[in-house]
């Protein structure tokens, strides 16, 4: 069961007799005005695939009882079928702190997590890594499969819309081919963990508007199926990858990050990888030029000062008078001067 109240202005808080409705498989409630906590009766719907929430006011923290949210076996009479998990989670524009949870790395089925945008601290878990099905490099064509024909439309489709370079993409019958992992525009800190390097599965991975720091891991280069990278805004250093893929984004994947260096950041680098110091030529070349318009400028401010000094005090005779005042009390003062210093 699919219910998609996305776009509606609803507001206030989520009802907690949705937690009744055990087989709901997707859950859309983006661009909405809801607020306060995720309300925990939520934890009743173990066959949740999607969840979407984003673009509303929840705040708190992310919920650790989602981890639970993982594949299962469930056993009714005269069936048995397997539940697939969360396998997609956006809580994207919100206005929720504190720390991921560690729970959420037992969510060994998601494919796509957007926690960006919201006031998240501390460091990004290494223990992602246990998102098994952002391992594979290719995924399924077909829709997200649903857990069992019995209660579940076959023919029926789930929906996700994601952000990526600020702009939304809504993804159906290719959900099922799209993994990534979206963290940006938080208050996240430390380095880029090696461990989501292992991740290979990435079809997109947004860190941007962060504050973390180290060096790019030199990995990341393996990720080959990624098709949008943002590193933007943080306080990385060191030198990007070379040799990898990872040439072929734009600059602007790699801006913000004043220590960082080498392609396709502008200005290259030197033999030893290190940022290329001013050309000596250069700096002589920058020399004369500088010299150059100072010559030209000399007799321009000559004009200027005439014009704009001289001529008025032909022509106006209170300013050629206050002038004259003025000067004759500059060498009076100047004469009392010697005097004093005598």
């Amino acid at each position: 069961m699919r219910l998609n109240l996305g776009n509606n202005n609803p507001k206030g808080h989520i009802p907690s007799s949705m937690g009744s409705l055990i087989w709901l498989g997707s859950l859309h409630l983006r661009n909405n005005h809801l607020s306060g906590d995720i309300p925990l009766l939520l934890k009743n719907c173990p066959n949740i695939v999607v969840l979407d929430l984003s673009e509303n006011a929840f705040t708190g923290n992310i919920p650790a009882w989602m981890g639970p949210f993982n594949g299962k076996l469930i056993q009714t009479p005269g069936e048995e079928y397997e539940v697939l998990g969360l396998m997609v989670l956006v809580l994207h524009s919100n206005k929720f702190n504190g720390s991921i949870p560690l729970e959420l790395c037992h969510l060994d089925a998601l494919q796509i997590l957007d926690l960006g945008n919201n006031n998240l601290s501390g460091t990004i878990p290494r223990c992602f890594s246990n998102f098994s099905h952002m391992v594979r490099q290719s995924n399924s064509g077909s829709p997200f499969p649903l857990h069992n024909d019995l209660y579940f439309d076959p023919e029926s489709t789930n929906i996700a819309t994601l952000v990526m370079k600020g702009v939304e993409y809504e993804y159906e019958k290719t959900l099922g081919l799209v993994a990534g992992l979206d963290l940006s525009s938080n208050e996240l800190s430390g380095g880029i963990p090696v461990e989501i390097t292992g991740l290979h599965g990435f079809i997109f991975l947004n860190l941007s508007n962060n504050h973390l720091q180290g060096e790019i891991p030199v990995k990341i280069g393996a990720l080959t199926t990624l098709e949008s990278l943002d590193l933007s805004m943080n306080r990385l250093s060191g030198s990007i990858p070379q040799g990898t893929q990872i040439q072929s984004f734009s600059p602007l994947s790699f801006i913000g990050n004043p220590k960082l260096y080498g392609a396709p950041l502008t200005g290259g680098s030197g033999e030893d990888g290190k940022p290329k110091g001013p050309d000596k030529h250069d700096e002589e070349d920058n020399g004369w030029i500088d010299m150059k318009w100072f010559y030209l400028g000399i007799p321009w401010g000559f004009m200027v000062g005439f014009w704009a000094i001289l001529v008025p005090l032909a022509f106006k005779r209170t300013w050629r008078h206050a002038y004259f005042l003025f000067l004759d009390e500059m060498k009076y003062y100047k004469l009392l001067g010697w005097f004093l210093n005598m």
